[in-house]
């Protein structure tokens, strides 16, 4: 696994600033703070969406990364989440409704030494957008994608989303919607995801973290982070991400340790007879019954069950890295197959795959 560098000692939570370095032209220190990368557009989300907060930490993280601005490419699709490239000094893409990943493969297959970034929604990703999501994860593309789930259609005012609960009342589903809503985090693990991780909007530490290790992380990262809409679906997430119930409600996986939460680690997370997470009093069960996070694991079976223990967000919840490990990149093995390609035929000849086959005349 890629080690990750430690946060930059001069970032400052209470200052809301950070600068790092970066390496200018003949690998001279560059030094960068969050104003590199503040575009000068004015930032136009609904006054006390979650939106803000993301922003901020992404602005806070990037001088961290030793990445200078131009060689960062944000790429989205459409929604409220998609405005995110116009308000970083960067380069920065605003697709299409749900093709931002296949956009984005582009560019990496193109441009393997820039860093490219995904910003999308729940329903941006995981309605239109579903296809180019789960193959841009099962092709392992060196992406970071990160997507905000607000469990509704904000941008077009207040229809409800693939993420949206049963019987969720809304514009589009005046007696209630029917839909089974998708988890994220199991779509992303199904599709052979190298990097699987789950953040909220709360929470600046944990977020920074969680966006650090996606950005280092050699492949796809896909982050999902519990993201506030104020005004078309307002405390979704407040049974587990509000400050005074975030003890007993977020389960925080850390590698390595057994899984437990609670003011006192009193509760904890075990496997049962039916190979199912669930939660039990750990002075019940003892702490050596507890399921140990193991990110690292080949298979994603266990992260898979770790996914599913919160059948929604109004019981306990794990957050963290669910799973980081490694395998190619699809765009260094396509270098391959190029190389080797050139390497036994000699360099391809344009024109001549042009006129091959069966071709013809238009009068």
């Amino acid at each position: 696994m890629t080690d990750v560098p430690t946060t930059n000692g001069d970032s400052s939570e209470a200052s809301g600033e950070a600068t790092g370095e970066a390496r200018g032209e003949g690998g001279v220190a560059v030094k960068l703070g969050r104003k590199d990368f503040q575009a000068h557009e004015e930032v136009r989300w609904c006054p006390g969406c979650g939106d803000y907060s993301i922003l901020a930490n992404v602005q806070l993280l990037m001088p961290d990364l030793g990445v200078k601005p131009e060689n960062l490419v944000f790429v989205s699709g459409i929604g409220c989440a998609a405005r995110f490239p116009y308000y970083m000094n960067v380069y920065g893409v605003h697709g299409i409704h749900g093709r931002a990943p296949a956009i984005a493969t582009g560019v990496a297959l193109a441009r393997p030494d820039l860093d490219v970034w995904v910003i999308t929604g729940d329903g941006d990703a995981l309605s239109i957008g579903g296809n180019h999501l789960i193959h841009a994860l099962r092709r392992n593309v060196n992406l970071t994608i990160v997507m905000f789930n607000n469990q509704i259609y904000g941008l077009t005012k207040g229809q409800y989303s693939p993420t949206s609960e049963v019987g969720k009342i809304t514009k589009s589903s005046p007696f209630g919607s029917l839909d089974y809503p998708f988890n994220p985090l199991t779509v992303a693990l199904g599709a052979e995801a190298t990097f699987v991780a789950r953040t909220h909007d709360m929470d600046r530490k944990h977020m920074m973290e969680v966006l650090r290790r996606a950005h280092f992380h050699q492949g796809t990262a896909f982050v999902e982070v519990y993201q506030n809409c104020n005004v078309f679906n307002d405390g979704a997430f407040e049974a587990v991400t509000a400050k005074e119930a975030r003890s007993e409600m977020l389960i925080e996986l850390v590698h390595g340790e057994p899984v437990r939460f609670g003011a006192d680690g009193e509760r904890g997370v075990m496997m049962n007879e039916f190979a199912e997470c669930e939660v039990v009093n750990v002075a019940d069960v003892g702490v050596e019954k507890l399921m140990v996070h193991d990110e690292t694991r080949e298979s994603p079976a266990l992260a898979f069950a770790l996914a599913r223990l919160a059948s929604s967000p109004t019981m306990p919840t794990p957050i963290g890295v669910f799973r980081a490990i490694e395998r190619p990149t699809y765009e260094v093995e396509v270098q391959r197959q190029v190389v080797a390609a050139v390497e036994r035929q000699g360099p391809g000849d344009l024109a001549a795959l042009i006129g091959s086959g069966a071709t013809w005349d238009v009068n």
